[in-house]
């Protein structure tokens, strides 16, 4: 938009977002889906027909267990918008989730607490719940895409995709799917747990949290060994 004064003439621009018309972002839109359909085209060109994107989510907080997802996902499927689920607001995430559970094929969730992170470790933790996501699935998927990771004690084809939740609309969905599991997760704690805020935080360490953790100790849910740098007394 031009702005003209006396003997001066200035430009304001517009974020992209907002300069485009309707059709504009949804062609957008389209066309990031496609991109993100790419993986997954190869492999239904290749004769596979049930993939299933697999994400993880709450490797970082000091409290609650770590979530994964496992989703297949039609190969015709068209929902416009999914995306790593860190790129999305709470509410985008919500209207997300309804709509792939609701297209998907099937998807499932494994669920690892915290007395076992504390005990094998996250990342052996994180994979557990990968593992346990797979088994639950309602069809035993004849691919699998992971975010970044592999799983080799799961005796199907794989394929571990470094920011794999911003490249394959199977990994963007169940990271979508694990972290809106995970988030209402935490908001059910917080009403046991209120203390620690983890309706804001879910379980991450925020200024709030670690007040809550001073002033009440820990609860049941916190890992111990993410806090024993913190706290000598753990």
């Amino acid at each position: 938009q031009d702005y003209i004064g006396k003997d001066l003439v200035w430009r304001v621009k517009l974020p992209v977002e907002e300069a485009m018309t309707k059709e504009e972002r949804e062609k957008k839109a389209r066309l990031k889906l496609a991109e993100m359909k790419q993986i997954e085209e190869e492999l239904y060109a290749g004769g596979v027909r049930y993939i299933a994107g697999i994400d993880e989510v709450g490797r970082g907080p000091l409290a609650g267990p770590v979530v994964a997802a496992a989703v297949i996902l039609p190969a015709d499927f068209d929902v416009i918008g999914v995306d790593d689920s860190k790129k999305l607001s709470e509410k985008k995430r919500e209207e997300l989730y309804a709509l792939i559970t609701e297209h998907a094929v099937c998807y499932s969730v494994g669920v690892i607490d915290n007395v076992i992170i504390d005990k094998v470790n996250i990342l052996e933790a994180t994979k557990l719940a990968m593992k346990q996501a797979v088994e639950k699935l309602g069809t035993t998927p004849e691919y699998i895409l992971i975010d970044a990771l592999t799983l080799k004690d799961v005796a199907i084809p794989q394929r571990g995709i470094v920011k794999g939740d911003s490249l394959s609309v199977s990994i963007a969905a169940a990271s979508i799917v694990a972290k809106v599991t995970r988030d209402r997760m935490m908001d059910a704690y917080h009403l046991q747990y209120p203390h620690y805020c983890f309706d804001q935080n879910k379980g991450y360490g925020t200024k709030a949290h670690y007040e809550g953790i001073d002033c009440h100790g820990t609860c049941e849910l916190h890992r111990r060994s993410f806090l024993k740098n913190h706290y000598e007394k753990l």
